[in-house]
């Protein structure tokens, strides 16, 4: 069903929304057992959506503790949302029971000192008795976030809680095929987003004007939810990698990367860079400086399969030292990197030199993430690029189809000075 197309049909079988969403409740049930939990605590959004496959406004995601949800035993997830919301949940979500649909007792954002307190009593009573209802009072809660006050108060009443995420990440690396359709989905947009910036770019347009450019295009996608951001990047911006536009101006033969990081289709997330040059053919360093990058890119990639492990995917990258003579790798975080990729930008595994050495995660069959790697010349120039990828049993599959083998040259125009840039 590979990229059959973006809407349901009755004649063709495309995403199973439905398994997809039995899929992940049913995941993140067996990892919660299988951590020794009777209940789940999730306050992220992304563990509230891979639970519970509920949409909330776009200010109500970032901040943990406004929505929440609860996973107890063999019960149906209970969602506790926003304000007044949940009449919305009610109407767009049947899967939800009308029942285990709840209002959030809030403070995160909006209380402090004795009004957060009282918040966070009314919230840790309403938790209690929702695990008295699944029969599993007295059993240890699992927690994706934790705040001072919750502490305190959650040792007043004697609640047993541990560590939640690990199991939630666990339960988020594995994609089933509706979600690899998805991501391919994402790809899909990011190619043609790619596209876009290639036809927009010129010299005399600002960082922020072709930000603002791709914005627009992917806001008009259908199921585009968010685009958390497009970072576009010229010149003395792009190394050290600055993550950020301004309003500085295009200039004739500035190196240009743009990343979509992240367009949230259907929930689903993208990181995706390409590098160009605009109105110059890129000089012999800056080429080499990229076949260096896209060698880093494609020895990480080929070290990808199932039954290997993070470890010797960062093995392939220099060491911070080798690359750029830093003093520790975590100087050089995200430089040379991968991170998965669902309703999280990162969900497992994460991939770095920094833990993975060390720390090393098993690659499984259905695990979709992105590598990336960069290079450059100090506030001169620098390049990045990245490819998103889905591992199966004996294959790779990459979904980043933009050109990759050089960087892209747009409107290249002769008679450039000899003498510029000296």
């Amino acid at each position: 069903m590979a990229n059959a197309g973006m809407v349901g049909l009755d004649w063709q079988q495309r995403i199973n929304w439905d398994r997809l969403r039995k899929y992940r409740l049913e995941r993140a049930r067996a990892r919660m057992k299988a951590a020794g939990l009777g209940a789940m605590l999730l306050m992220y959004d992304e563990n509230v959506r891979y639970v519970t496959s509920t949409l909330t406004p776009g200010w109500n995601r970032l901040k943990p503790g406004l929505r929440y949800a609860m996973l107890c035993g063999d019960d149906a997830p209970v969602l506790f949302e926003q304000g007044d919301i949940g009449m919305q949940i009610e109407r767009h979500s049947p899967w939800i029971p009308k029942d285990h649909i709840r209002w959030s007792y809030a403070w995160i954002k909006g209380a402090a000192g004795a009004a957060s307190t009282a918040q966070v009593k009314k919230f840790t009573n309403a938790i209690k008795q929702e695990m008295k209802k699944a029969n599993v009072a007295g059993m240890k809660l699992g927690v994706d976030f934790i705040d001072i006050n919750m502490l305190k108060v959650f040792a007043e009443e004697k609640i047993d809680w541990t560590d939640g995420m690990t199991p939630m990440m666990e339960a988020r690396a594995v994609k089933n095929e509706d979600e690899q359709e998805a991501l391919r989905m994402v790809g899909a947009i990011g190619d043609a987003a790619h596209w876009e910036f290639m036809k927009f770019l010129q010299p005399g347009r600002t960082e922020n004007q072709l930000t603002a450019h791709i914005m627009q295009y992917l806001y008009s996608v259908p199921g585009m939810e968010d685009v958390e951001d497009v970072i576009v990047s010229s010149g003395p911006n792009t190394w050290p990698n600055w993550r950020n536009f301004s309003d500085r101006i295009v200039k004739p033969g500035d190196i240009v990367f743009m990343d979509l990081a992240a367009l949230t289709w259907n929930g689903y997330k993208s990181c995706y860079y390409r590098t160009y040059s605009a109105g110059k053919e890129p000089t012999s360093e800056q080429k080499d400086v990229y076949a260096t990058a896209l060698k880093w890119l494609y020895d990480s990639i080929k070290a990808v399969k199932v039954g290997t492990t993070t470890r010797e995917i960062a093995s392939k990258w220099p060491s911070a030292k080798e690359a750029w003579g830093y003093a520790e790798e975590d100087q050089a975080a995200a430089n040379l990197w991968g991170h998965g990729l669902g309703l999280a930008q990162y969900d497992q595994p994460v991939i770095s030199r920094i833990w993975s050495l060390d720390h090393p995660i098993e690659i499984k069959e259905g695990m979709v993430f992105a590598l990336e790697t960069q290079h450059g010349k100090k506030f001169e120039w620098g390049v990045r690029i990245e490819e998103m990828l889905i591992v199966h049993k004996d294959r790779i599959e990459i979904i980043s189809n933009f050109p990759v083998e050089q960087i892209t040259v747009v409107d290249p125009m002769p008679g450039y000075s000899t003498l510029a840039g000296r």
